[in-house]
């Protein structure tokens, strides 16, 4: 037994039969060294454990999380999230526990990752920097190692660990920048100086920008703007409590997007990140959202499942209870066109690599404004012909996806940084044939 699940039986042997519980223990080490003006300034880290816990007393639930592992405090935890429980209301949608489920055999874990030392995240930053020299580099990489175990009182007992590396940069001149990122399951996975060359092109390529007109434009888009395209899809559609409140876009069996599209969740994939259970501990399985165009299923928690009359999916995170379940395992198919190829098709548009600040305006039809960042280009007559100042856009993202507007698929999926984090979407960069800009980047 390890040392998660330990305490994970600690703390249902200190509830004892009179509340239905659930823990989580999540524990691991997180490390994060920061470089500004090319040089490293600061090396971090954490090593810690969490322990959450959900527990119903005749229909009463309460939730809570401590970080003190000692037995005193994990008494006087159970005591008071037991105490919290018994002054709820009766709670008519609580779904019960996860019965005894086998859980895949599926893990994410690189262990020279998990404990990577300073030295081994500064020579990825020293790739970084070194591939653009002349230029000005801030920017951050990041290790972590987890390990999660969960326990219920039915009997249920799950546990799993993931590892992750994250390189973030930008290369800047005088006048310019450009960004670049970079995720995988390990840090050898991390191209520093492909990440830092592409930084630095974009920069350069920036230094000198011109204003444009606002309006409907072809663009091709880096899997920075697709990877957030994707979870706002997810956060916001996909999800079964948004759609089971009336606000979401997404209609079963509708096809909603083009044919091309092929959108899924799957954490069993070889390149995914993260582990094979739920906060809740049920199992995750492979969810296609979006099968050739067609909008194919909702990702569930138990709550949300027990309202439909339906199964859980694997998609509980903590504060699902009032965010709604979110898929956060998401790959987008990629094609087989080269980035080059998709610009060379383009007789006037624009080329973005990063979205920034995007805000859902209307749910339903997923209506966002957001503005371009590190590295908007003109592109006309299949050339890339100058840098154009940061634009503010309004879109629909189910419209931008929607049939008929879907002109190319890269070949170069990766995990995006997306407005809601990294390592949760692989996605390809797109050429999409309409995408509305409204103004600069004031207004």
């Amino acid at each position: 037994m390890t040392a998660e699940q330990n305490i994970a039986e600690q703390v249902l042997e200190l509830v004892g039969p009179s509340a239905d519980a659930e823990v989580a223990v999540n524990a691991g080490t997180s490390s994060l060294t920061r470089f500004a003006n090319s040089f490293i300034h600061q090396n971090v880290g954490e090593e810690g454990s969490t322990v959450s816990l959900r527990l119903s007393v005749d229909g009463r639930v309460a939730s809570g999380t401590t970080t003190n592992l000692e037995a005193a405090a994990l008494e006087r935890f159970v005591a008071d999230t037991t105490a919290a429980a018994r002054v709820q209301p009766v709670d008519p949608d609580w779904p019960g526990l996860v019965a005894p489920t086998e859980v895949p055999r599926v893990e994410h874990f690189d262990p020279a990752t998990a404990e990577a030392l300073p030295q081994a995240r500064a020579a990825k930053v020293k790739a970084f920097v070194d591939a653009a020299a002349e230029l000005s580099a801030p920017g951050d990489c990041a290790t972590a190692g987890v390990t999660v175990a969960i326990a219920n009182s039915a009997g249920h007992r799950a546990t799993g660990r993931y590892s992750r590396a994250i390189l973030d940069g930008i290369q800047q001149t005088p006048a310019s920048s450009g960004s670049r990122h970079a995720t995988g399951l390990s840090l050898d996975d991390l191209d520093a100086a492909a990440t830092g060359a592409l930084a630095g092109a974009r920069a350069r390529d920036g230094a000198v920008t011109f204003d444009t007109k606002p309006g409907e434009y072809e663009v091709v888009l880096a899997p920075e703007c697709v990877a957030t395209i994707a979870v706002f899809l997810a956060v916001y559609g996909f999800n079964a409590k948004a759609a089971l409140e009336g606000q979401s876009f997404a209609r079963v069996g509708d096809a909603q997007f083009d044919p091309q599209v092929h959108l899924v969740d799957d954490v069993t994939d070889r390149r995914a990140l993260g582990i094979a259970f739920d906060s809740e501990g049920t199992p995750k399985q492979r969810l296609a959202l979006i099968d050739a165009g067609v909008t194919s299923s909702l990702a569930h928690d138990r709550r949300t499942a027990r309202k439909a009359g339906t199964v859980s999916t694997g998609h509980a995170t903590p504060g699902s209870d009032v965010w709604g379940p979110v898929a956060h395992t998401l790959f987008l198919q990629e094609g087989q066109t080269a980035v080059e190829e998709m610009v060379a098709a383009v007789e006037r548009g624009i080329y973005v690599a990063t979205f920034n600040y995007c805000r859902v305006l209307d749910p339903k039809s997923l209506v966002v404004t957001g503005l371009t960042r590190n590295g908007t280009f003109m592109i006309e007559n299949g050339k890339i012909t100058g840098a154009v100042s940061n634009l503010r856009f309004t879109q629909s993202f189910v419209a931008a996806l929607g049939p008929g507007n879907v002109v190319g698929i890269g070949d170069d999926a990766r995990f995006g940084d997306s407005e809601f984090g990294p390592g949760v979407a692989h996605v390809p960069s797109l050429r999409l044939g309409s995408w509305n800009f409204t103004g600069g980047a004031d207004g």
